[in-house]
């Protein structure tokens, strides 16, 4: 994993652990959206992660359904 991505990961668990709390479980999908942008750190290249985290959250709006949304696509065989 590179630079990038372990200070962008560093920087969701900051919020999860100091803002989170404190803002409610609002978010419609699952993983939520911070769960979700560590799982692309984890998985993708920063510029990539950066795009499906942003794609994510300008997703979750009033007018989306939510729902099962994982960061890492499974594809069956």
């Amino acid at each position: 994993m590179n630079l990038l991505n372990s200070a962008a990961i560093k920087l969701v668990k900051i919020y999860q652990l100091a803002l989170s709390p404190y803002t409610g479980a609002h978010c419609k999908y699952v993983p939520s959206c911070s769960q979700y942008a560590c799982d692309c750190f984890n998985h993708y290249g920063f510029i990539k992660s950066f795009a499906l985290v942003v794609w994510r959250i300008l997703r979750c709006n009033p007018w989306s359904q939510g729902g099962y949304d994982p960061a890492v696509k499974q594809i069956s065989h």
